[in-house]
């Protein structure tokens, strides 16, 4: 009998461990027939997206290579981007690395290809932290902006250039700010500059941190970020970022030396051009066990799928919290569908807790919990490690 082939698009948090889930459950056999396992991204290894703010800051490396991981072996590894999906044929068109065209059947398909950060229109300025070259980018220029500060003799000008602001106050702005600040007191240090002169403001546009939770966790979170040497400011929408001065809305200016947006995701763009069913937000159309509609076959987790507990009629969010929980169930959804029996249904991870876990540098964290109407709130070196922790899952590296 022939092969199965099972393409995962995607190699994020989430298609890394669909890929996991489906090979260890169905133990690379179908009704006695091999599955052929290939793996399909634009990237050469896997991105760890959740850490993206770190190469902005230091030097350290968040790419892994694909082979590093135990349940890779025997899977096909292909860099390139999806263009098309053809339910009917059950063949994907895409683009290879050397930009050549080309198709390939599938009996499975996962598609994963998560989301991508929101970039503001470029006539709005700063520098969206998207990738592995802006975040290269900003450590670059923050770098040199206090290089320049060193033999600044206007101190109007040398503040300025020792000041950045991160627009968009949700978790990304948040560790990348805390991180941030504590980094570049570090690099002022060894340059001879003072560190109190070091600005690192955070800009929000709601009255609080944290809408997820209490507004006690709000809280909390802003006495942490002040330690960390982060400035919180509220109800302050920027419109842009021009000549090295930000812009408010109610006509307040901030001169800045760097200016980052961290405004959240969307479904990555790419999904429009596949052929798949849509939300009017960009999200496949899934049922309660992620089969994309009208597309026997296929299936889709993550941030780029539509997901809702059918016993509540709640949306998952866009972390990777859910998208873990939602891989793991994958692979038992696969297996039942290829047996021919039922399978399991989502269940979304708030009807079990909420949880969620901030980094705020090294040592520094904070991590919050409600179950049964009771919160709990874990903070320093034991909330740092819990978000190590959970970094180093969503990377299937634990």
């Amino acid at each position: 009998m022939n092969d199965l082939t099972c393409i995962i698009i995607g190699g994020g948090h989430v298609g890394l461990g669909a890929l996991k889930a489906i090979k260890e459950e169905n133990r690379g056999m179908a009704n006695g027939r091999r599955i052929r396992f290939v793996l399909i991204d634009k990237q050469p290894g896997h991105v760890r997206k959740m850490l993206l703010f770190r190469p902005a800051v230091g030097q350290e490396e968040i790419m892994i290579p694909w082979t590093h991981y135990s349940f890779s072996e025997g899977v096909e590894f292909v860099q390139g981007t999806v263009m098309s999906v053809d339910s009917r044929g059950k063949q994907i068109r895409y683009e290879d690395a050397q930009g050549n065209d080309a198709r390939m059947h599938y009996d499975l398909l996962v598609v994963a290809v998560g989301s991508i950060v929101r970039r503001p229109d470029p006539d709005q300025g700063g520098v969206a932290l998207t990738d592995l070259q802006t975040a290269a980018d900003i450590r670059k220029r923050w770098r040199a902006n206090l290089r320049k500060a060193v033999g600044e003799t206007n101190p109007v000008e040398r503040k300025r250039l020792m000041t950045i602001a991160v627009a968009g106050a949700g978790i990304s702005g948040v560790e990348t700010s805390a991180e941030l600040a504590l980094e570049m007191q570090k690099e002022v240090s060894s340059l001879g500059l003072n560190p109190p002169d070091i600005s690192v403001y955070l800009l929000s546009g709601q009255e609080r941190l944290f809408l997820e939770g209490p507004e006690k966790v709000g809280r909390k979170l802003d006495q942490i970020l002040s330690e960390c040497g982060v400035t919180v400011l509220y109800n302050r929408k920027v419109m842009r970022e021009e000549a090295g001065v930000v812009m408010f809305s109610n006509g307040d200016r901030l001169p800045v030396g760097l200016c980052i947006w961290t405004i959240g995701l969307i479904p990555n763009p790419a999904l429009r051009t596949m052929g798949l069913p849509l939300s009017p937000d960009g999200q496949v159309l899934v049922d309660e066990s992620y089969r994309v509609q009208g597309a026997p076959g296929v299936y889709s987790i993550g941030d780029c799928a539509r997901i809702v507990d059918p016993r509540n009629g709640k949306a998952d969010l866009m972390r990777c919290a859910e998208g873990g929980l939602q891989a793991d169930r994958l692979g038992k959804i696969v297996l039942a569908d290829l047996e021919g029996r039922p399978a399991p249904v989502h269940k979304s991870p708030s009807s079990i807790m909420d949880l969620f876990c901030i980094g705020l540098g090294e040592n520094r964290g904070l991590v919050w919990g409600r179950k049964w109407g009771l919160n709990m709130i874990v903070t320093g070196k034991p909330a740092w490690k819990f978000r190590n922790l959970a970094w180093d899952a969503g990377s299937k590296l634990r």
